[in-house]
Formats: structure tokens, sequence, C-alpha cells
């Protein structure tokens, strides 16, 4: 009896002991950690388990590399960590951390694409955006990249976001154009980018695209040019605008350049330029693609951001003189 006894004395020391370390793992590995703030870290590729535990450990994310394998062996995650840029949040527990290299939650960064820039201007902020690999070296066409704010990883590609926006482009208006209005004076999606473009780089407004829009389908109903400064500028600049804070040319653009000779200049060749002279966003695809129902083909600054439009000459001119006074006065 004495050795059953002990026998089972020694299996309830067992079990206790155990019971113990499961529950000191547990408090251990779920217990606030030794980070103390926010933190970036990088695994790289083809690391192992017990790289993964020592990059952790110098980075201060935990105390114990031997506790982060053995919770890995344990919870059959030390085949599926992922490699990559992490960001770690203060006090971060083992078992957190070990969650979210399972998952793969690595560190998301972001571009903004502004509307209306050319695709030289947006290939530059590319080449310019930190952590990303390779150089854009080619030009993509004009308004074949839509204007979006893009995520990003440490390690992707400059490529990868150029065949990003063009096919986001190419979506944006397959989606808009079977919603289009009915007899517009233009028959492709090629045609409805080239008056977006000009659209967007008319007005900043978002209220104003529509009316801007119909502004220009009514003169390109009319048989009118378009006249419109923004293609002269593309005309003298090929999209490679100027960024020393004096506008795209470097001035102000003056009457002797609405003569410069170019397909693109509306001034001198009525109709619509040989192709986009930007990047239009998606609402101004949309304008263009359902403009405002009106009789202006007339429009000009009026001081505060939006636009004065006008269904005559006459009325046009009066705008024209308000917004000179207002430039004389600014």
């Amino acid at each position: 009896m004495r050795q059953l006894s002990l026998i089972f004395s020694c299996f309830f020391l067992v079990i206790a002991g155990i019971s113990g370390g499961i529950l000191y793992a547990y408090s251990s590995w779920n217990g606030t950690g030794p980070l103390t703030e926010e933190t970036e870290v990088i695994i790289p590729s083809g690391a192992s388990l017990n790289k993964i535990a020592l990059i952790l450990q110098d980075e201060n994310v935990i105390q114990n590399p031997l506790e982060f394998k053995i919770a890995a062996h344990l919870l059959n995650k030390k085949q599926s960590l992922k490699a990559g840029e992490y960001l770690f949040d203060e006090g971060i527990s083992l078992i957190q951390a070990l969650t979210q290299l399972d998952e793969g939650k690595v560190l998301h960064r972001s571009i903004t694409i502004p509307e209306g820039l050319t695709s030289y201007q947006i290939v530059s902020l590319l080449n310019n955006a930190p952590f990303m690999e390779g150089e854009i070296t080619q030009i993509p066409d004009e308004g074949t990249l839509l204007p979006e704010t893009y995520n990003y990883s440490r390690g992707d590609t400059r490529a990868e976001k150029i065949e990003r926006m063009q096919a986001a482009m190419t979506n944006a208006i397959d989606e808009l154009w079977p919603g289009r209005a009915t007899d517009l004076p233009f028959k492709t999606k090629e045609e409805a980018l080239t008056l977006a473009s000009i659209v967007e780089k008319e007005t900043g407004v978002s209220g104003e695209r529509a009316k801007v829009a119909g502004v220009f389908i009514n003169r390109l109903r009319r048989g009118i040019a378009l006249q419109t400064d923004p293609t002269v500028i593309y005309a003298m600049t090929m999209g490679k605008h100027e960024d020393n804070g004096q506008g795209p040319i470097g001035r102000r653009l003056l009457r002797k350049d609405l003569k410069i000779d170019s397909p693109y200049n509306t001034y001198k060749y009525p109709g619509l330029p040989p192709g986009p002279i930007c990047n239009p966003g998606k609402d101004a695809i949309a304008a263009t693609l359902n403009p405002e129902e009106h009789e202006y083909i007339y429009f000009v600054a009026d001081g505060t951001g939006g636009h004065s439009f006008a269904k005559t000459l006459a009325e046009h001119n009066q705008n024209v003189a308000k917004w000179r006074k207002i430039r004389q006065q600014q």
C-alpha cells in the first residue's frame, strides 16, 4: 500500500508540475512583453525559427528566445512564420508576436497619387518613394495610371505599382463606360480619358467637374475649339512639368504661347488633342461620361477657386474683366 501511495503521490506531483508549467507558460507568453515603444522589425526571407527568435530578442520584442521557439513548436507555427517588415506594438506579448508573424501581418506603407499629375510626375513620386525596389525608367502612356492611395510593403517593386495603377485605370473606365450619357461627341474610352484629363486640369472643385465637362461637350458639339490653357502647357512640356513652385512651365502662360504649333494646342486645332494631358481621377472620368446639361460655352476663374460660366461671349468678357481685376488685386 505504501508503494502504491508513493506512486500516486509521485503521479500527482508530476501532474501538478506539468499544470504549474502550463500555467506559467500561459501567463508568461500572454503577459505584457518587454517592448517599451512601437517598433519596426525586419524578418529577412529564409530566416530560421532560431534566427527569428534572436532578432526578436535583439529588438526587445521578446525576452526569452527559447520560450518563443517552444511556443512555436507547441502551437505548430514553426514552419509558417513569414518574412517581411513588421510593426510591433508596445508591450506586445510573445503569443501576439508569434501570431502576427504566423498571419503575415506586415507593415503596410502608402503612397498617394493626386489627381491630375502627368505620368512623368507620377514616376518621379514612385522613384522617390522609400523602401520600394527598382527604378522606373520608361514613362507610361499619359492617362493610363489611376490616381489613388496605394499600399505597399518594404521590398515591393515600383514596376509592380505601375502595373497596379494601370490595371486600376482600366477597371475604372471599364466600370464607368457602360453608364455613360447618350450622344456624347466622342466614341471611344481613349477619347473619354482625353477629355476627362482636360476637365481634371481645369478645375479642382469636385462640384464643378460635371459643369466644366458640359462646357467642353457643348463646344465639341458646336465645332468650337476647346481653347483650354492646360493643353497648351502640355504641348510645351509634354508632361515634364517643372517643380520649382512657379507652375509647370516656371512662369505664367503668355498670349504668345497660345500660338504654339502642336496638335495638343486646342487654341490652334479644334476637337480633342491626340491623347490625355494628365492622369484623371475617377470623379473626372465620371463627370465627363455624364456631363451636366446646360447652355454654357465659356468659363473663367472667379477668384475663389471656382469658375464663372457664361452662355455668350459678351457675358464671358465681363467675367474675364472681373477675374483680371481680382488677379491684379492679388
